[in-house]
């Protein structure tokens, strides 16, 4: 009577429990009292066959599932560990909260390296999530986007645009047990964590640019999941084949971020195009009661004063930020690196201070294990910048923002070890002439640690929020950068979100110190950081937009302040590597320096026993900055001014480049390239390295003419002549520039060496391959080669009576072929 009374007991109480879903703290019963552990029972069976989603087994007790030897850690979500199994145990309460998931590679599988990717701290996917409960005891998974919205929830069109915006669910999992002491549902995560998805792992661009084919499910596992108060960090081993056949396989370590978003997402600030910033956009239905708008809003971080500082703030009182930016140094560099690249985070803080804000932003030496063992590199609340053991030669500065917002909450800089060879060759090659120390294979620590500070400072401003500025360096006129107190105390370029990294135009009389040669923060940095982060106290996003309008367009007559984009291709003011505000006077002044090292380099470059790689190294980094020179300049030639204004704002956002620097280009072109640059053409040099003269000289002929040959450019200049007339330097004059510059011998009868020969014979060959381009519309371009070529074959039908070299009559006799072959016939010369 006694053993069957305990059985009924039991037996009412699960059926009390499969018909609530859950397990009330008042019916737990002590085990001991009931002579037996419920783990000795049966596992239960469905009390009635499901359909659809339903879960075939009802969620069990707590206890049954969440057993004695779990391994349970606190944070965000409850983690348990029951043996080999993952379980979450989700809070009602985050239900439906936003959740950013940031995965990145923890350790990169040896000898996956396409391009800049599959090194450890690379990101490979970042998407937003929510978990939410479904019927029959399901927690789904939705994946969020934020593409389309409406800013006004009161807007009649609110609910219109929510049910035609419905979420996609992602994943779905059954509810394990209920914890009702803390309201949360418990999920098994495991086979999700072993699985192969893109919510968690490599997102499907990035498998795409690595080749990562299928995952090899037996040689997969979790290794840890760590839970935080805001953020879980899950670190798991995946082993993928690769895409191409034939290869083998390759693992990484991957660690997952998933992070709670603030409840109320930081106020937008509306993007200004003036104002260089990356920006987060979405449709909105709302603003515009006559269609649809794309709404632009910068990413930056969420920085403002305490609220015990609001007044100080407001009276324009220096106060600390509530949380400042704070970076981290990764263990893994070396030491005698780490006080520069704190410099480079730390020089930021005088543009900060123009924004109201002291000590807004710091960097500091990871703690040691010791000191913190919870401290991870990967761990999504960290900024870092990661010193990557790579053969690149590069940095890099990515964010990761909450889309709702803008806001950034991390940023891991990637920070390549081969990075410092680039820049010993760029400072070589750009202020040899002029710096001492910069005449050998190894510079001392202290040069290095300078160069590698102002790259720091230049990738924490894309950290920042910043977009490249190159047309800051146009904003100085060419001989100020020669003016040894000026640059010295502004810099030479006003922006260190130009890619101006050394003043090359500094000649050696000139006497300017490191100050003056290597790049750092200028007015405009200083001016975006105000503009991007300076708190308005009681004024709503649409206010700031227009106190931010009117300050810009106040600010627009200062030519230092000037954002040149990198989106405006067109514009010759915004160039890579270039400098001051004339590219020609500019390239000059380099193309001296090169002239001065180019003798010393085999020298320089001399290290006993070492061989000539260093020669080599040095050497294309001149014809690299020499081709530099020749494409400043060459964009010139049908160029536009791109200048974006507001309404308010007086004069064109598009202009021609005037024509007088078009002429001016093209003299520099003959002069500098068509003329054939034998100074380039050291012998010495050239012999050590295995180069030929015609490979140097060839690439640097065709890379011209290919840009000044192009249909592209030709239209342009077409386009200006319909704007404005006379005025434009048009197709006449330009090929009439071309003409004299390229083919002055047919009127000499002097011979034509080989590298003018070269020259020629690759401008016949464009000039038929757009002759022979379809689409080309029907404007004048056409017309205007096929007369080009047929006054071209009657100077050279003259010049082949008159030529004595045999080389060039061959030359001249294979031209004439080439060009009757295209035209209407013409008699022979034979």
């Amino acid at each position: 009577m006694g053993k069957k009374f305990h059985i009924l007991i039991i037996i009412t109480v699960a059926v009390i429990w499969r018909v609530q879903g859950q397990t009330p703290a008042d019916t737990i019963v002590s085990l001991p009292e009931l002579e037996f552990s419920l783990d000795s029972l049966e596992p239960e069976t469905p009390s009635s066959v499901p359909l659809g989603n339903e879960q075939l087994t009802a969620p069990r007790h707590y206890r049954q599932i969440i057993k004695p030897n779990a391994i349970t850690r606190k944070g965000l979500f409850t983690v348990h560990k029951v043996d080999d199994d993952y379980y979450f145990e989700i809070p009602d309460s985050l239900l439906g909260r936003d959740l950013l998931v940031v995965s990145r590679i923890a350790r990169g599988a040896a000898g996956v390296r396409p391009g800049t990717s599959g090194y450890a701290g690379d990101q490979i996917g970042t998407t937003v999530i929510r978990f939410e409960k479904g019927p029959s005891h399901n927690i789904f998974l939705r994946r969020i986007s934020f593409a389309d919205n409406i800013s006004d929830s009161s807007n009649s069109m609110f609910n219109a645009v929510v049910r035609s915006n419905l979420q996609p669910l992602a994943a779905s999992f059954d509810i394990s047990a209920y914890n009702p002491t803390d309201d949360a549902s418990v999920i098994e995560i495991t086979d999700y964590l072993n699985g192969d998805n893109d919510i968690l792992f490599f997102a499907p661009g990035t498998k795409q640019q690595m080749k990562i084919g299928s995952m090899l499910s037996n040689m997969c596992y979790i290794k840890d999941v760590q839970p935080f108060p805001l953020n879980i960090e899950i670190r798991t081993i995946k082993t993928y084949n690769q895409q191409t056949e034939g290869e083998s396989s390759f693992t990484w370590e991957l660690n997952t971020s998933i992070l709670l978003l603030p409840r109320t997402p930081m106020r937008k600030r509306f993007a200004d195009r003036r104002i260089g910033y990356f920006t987060e956009r979405y449709t909105d239905y709302g603003s515009n009661p006559q269609g649809v708008e794309v709404v632009s809003y910068i990413k930056r971080w969420r920085l403002e004063p305490r609220p015990e500082d609001i007044e100080k703030y407001g009276r324009g009182e220096l106060v600390e930020p509530s949380r400042p930016i704070l970076f981290y140094i990764d263990p893994a560099t070396p030491k005698k690196w780490v006080p520069y690249l704190i410099q480079g985070v730390e020089d930021w803080q005088m543009a900060f201070m123009q924004a109201g804000f002291k000590n807004a932003i710091i960097a500091k030496e990871a703690p040691p294990a010791e000191e913190n063992p919870d401290w991870s590199l990967e761990d999504a609340r960290h900024s870092v910048i990661v010193y990557k053991p790579s053969s690149l030669a590069n940095a890099t500065g990515p964010i990761i923002t909450d889309p709702r917002s803008g806001e950034i909450l991390e940023s891991h800089i990637n920070w390549y070890h081969n990075l410092m060879s680039l820049l010993h060759t760029w400072y070589m090659v750009q202020c040899g002439a002029v710096d001492p120390r910069a005449r050998k294979m190894s510079f001392d620590d202290e040069l290095m640690g300078s160069l590698i500070r102002s790259v720091a400072c230049h990738e924490v401003g894309h950290a920042l929020g910043l977009l490249h500025n190159f047309g800051a360096s146009a904003s100085t006129p060419v001989e100020i950068l020669r003016n040894k107190e000026y640059v010295e105390k502004y810099g030479f370029c006003s922006s260190i979100m130009d890619y101006a990294r050394f003043n090359y135009v500094a000649q050696p009389e000139d006497s300017i110190s490191e100050k003056g040669l290597i790049s750092r923060i200028g007015p405009y940095d200083v001016w975006a950081i105000q503009w991007g982060y300076r708190f308005f106290v009681d004024q709503s996003a649409d206010e700031e937009k227009l106190k931010l309008n009117s300050w810009t367009s106040q600010k627009a007559t200062d030519s230092r302040l000037w954002f040149g984009s990198e989106f405006a291709p067109d514009d010759p003011r915004a160039q890579t590597e270039d400098l001051g505000d004339n590219a020609m006077k500019a390239g000059t002044y380099g193309i001296k320096n090169l002239q001065r090292i180019v003798p010393q380099l085999t020298e320089w470059t001399k290290l006993e026993g070492s061989g000539y790689s260093g020669l080599s190294e040095i050497y294309t980094g001149v014809t690299a900055q020499y081709t530099n020179y020749l494409r400043h300049v060459t964009r010139y030639v049908g160029g536009v001014y791109e200048t974006i204004k507001a309404t308010e704002q007086s004069g064109p956002i598009y202009q021609a480049v005037p024509f007088k620097l078009q002429h001016e280009a093209m003299r520099f072109l003959d002069t500098q390239l068509f003329q054939t640059p034998v100074w380039l053409l050291d012998t010495a040099i050239l012999s050590r390295i295995g180069v030929a003269p015609l490979q140097i000289i060839g690439r640097c002929q065709t890379e011209v003419l290919s840009t000044l040959l192009d249909p592209n450019t030709m239209n342009e200049l077409v386009y200006a002549e319909s704007m404005y007339g006379e005025e434009a330097y048009g197709l006449i004059p330009f090929f009439n520039d071309l003409e004299n510059s390229i083919w002055s011998e047919l009127d000499s009868f002097q011979p034509v060496d080989q590298y003018r020969r070269m020259l020629q014979r690759y401008y016949v060959e464009r000039l038929i391959v757009v002759k022979n381009s379809p689409g080309l519309g029907y404007n004048d371009v056409i017309p205007m080669i096929i007369s080009q070529l047929k006054a071209l074959r009657s100077r050279i039908k003259l010049s082949l009576k008159k030529t004595k070299d045999m080389m060039t009559k061959n030359h001249l006799q294979y031209l004439y072929d080439v060009i009757n072959a295209q035209l209407p016939a013409d008699n022979k010369t034979r």
